[in-house]
């Protein structure tokens, strides 16, 4: 049973684009198969999570599946999912009008042209081809038209024939007994099952169903910015229609592998490196990785650990439009260890020269506590 897509990124039903994106990063780096391998549980949190992302993202999706709850998102739900194509049967709903209004709504009939289902294709890429974009074939297993009957079903030479029992309708009458009365209902028909034709030699290359099933190579431009959760349209790449009906579309849903330096936020990234703490008594230029190669970064004199820095635009590139985000270069003062005993003397010799101040670059707890026990006793 299917949950809540609301539910499973935690947010609200009024969310924004903006927060249900949010929700959905925290849980994809949370779950990625790439951080958690061999954790079934986190591998199916992160299929779901991406594909409540994928309906949750897209606003007609979204709209379909707030009126219609799951059946709306699903191509296959007969009726809701495909923008109300493709011919469901709804049940039972359709013996209730028949048996009170007289329509014909339960068993369509079903021989006309069909729009083939849409596919998915989950592609997982790096984090550099994430943004600068790559080119990629996928294999994409799918239906397509038999090319030996043309997606007649029938044998060469041979054509399907109009149903004897439902005289091509699709649909047969059936006689109810109801506390109202007898009542006269539609039903699918059992021959023909619906199609309003049968076929007496069925083809041998697809067994009378019009479709084979073969794999389809596709290139996937991956466009530069892209995010994790994007998703590609490749119309007409889905599953063959039926009876001459146009085809399905491709869905190619990005997963965007984690970067052992790098963390990426909208179009920012972000990395940490240490310094010594010379170098950050004393200011240095040092070498900071980025996603361009190596680049020379100033660190002042007196820079404090955690101290953030930015390389502006050696970030993502932006997917619409031109320029790039910033890099956010976090250093951090790292303590020397192993010394010797002539390091460790020169550094005694540095305490005692210096104040505690001079040491923190700033007021030290005490201090503090000295100030705030002054302004207390006025």
């Amino acid at each position: 049973m299917k949950h809540d897509y609301y539910e499973v990124l935690g947010v609200q039903k009024t969310a924004s684009e903006q927060e249900i994106k949010q929700a959905y990063r925290k849980l994809a780096r949370k779950n990625h198969p790439d951080v958690n391998q061999g954790d079934k549980e986190a591998e199916e949190r992160f299929k779901e999570a991406t594909e409540a992302y994928d309906v949750l993202s897209d606003s007609d999706k979204r709209a379909r599946y707030d009126q219609f709850g799951h059946a709306g998102t699903d191509p296959n739900a007969g009726g809701f999912g495909g923008g109300f194509g493709g011919g469901g049967d709804f049940g039972g709903f359709g013996d209730i009008f028949d048996m009170f209004f007289g329509g014909n709504g339960g068993g369509q009939r079903r021989n006309g042209p069909a729009r083939g289902a849409d596919l998915r294709y989950d592609l997982t890429i790096g984090f550099e081809e994430s943004a600068f974009g790559a080119e990629k074939e996928i294999q994409v297993p799918r239906n397509e038209t038999c090319t030996e009957c043309h997606g007649s079903g029938a044998e060469p030479g041979t054509h399907p024939t109009q149903c004897t029992e439902c005289h091509g309708t699709g649909q047969v009458k059936v006689n109810q007994r109801t506390p109202f009365g007898v009542v006269q209902t539609a039903r699918t028909c059992p021959s023909c099952r619906g199609e309003g034709q049968t076929i007496a030699s069925p083809c041998k290359v697809c067994n009378g169903q019009g479709v084979v099933r073969k794999v389809k190579s596709v290139k996937v431009n991956v466009p530069a910015g892209s995010e994790e959760g994007l998703n590609l349209r490749f119309s007409g790449s889905g599953e063959a229609g039926q009876k001459g009906g146009p085809a399905g579309d491709l869905y190619v849903v990005l997963h965007v592998k984690a970067h052992k330096f790098f963390e990426r936020d909208g179009n920012d990234v972000y990395c940490e490196i240490p310094i010594t703490f010379v170098q950050a008594a004393l200011g240095a230029e040092i070498d900071v990785p980025t996603l361009d190669g190596s680049v020379k970064m100033k660190v002042p004199e007196g820079t404090q650990t955690a101290t953030v820095f930015r390389l502006r635009g050696h970030g993502i590139p932006y997917r619409r439009g031109g320029g790039r985000g910033d890099q956010h270069v976090r250093v951090v003062v790292a303590t020397p260890t192993k010394l010797t005993d002539k390091q460790k003397e020169l550094l005694q010799e540095f305490g005692d020269n210096t104040s505690e101040q001079q040491q923190m670059g700033k007021k030290s707890f005490f201090d503090k506590v000295k100030e705030n026990i002054r302004d207390a006793m006025g």
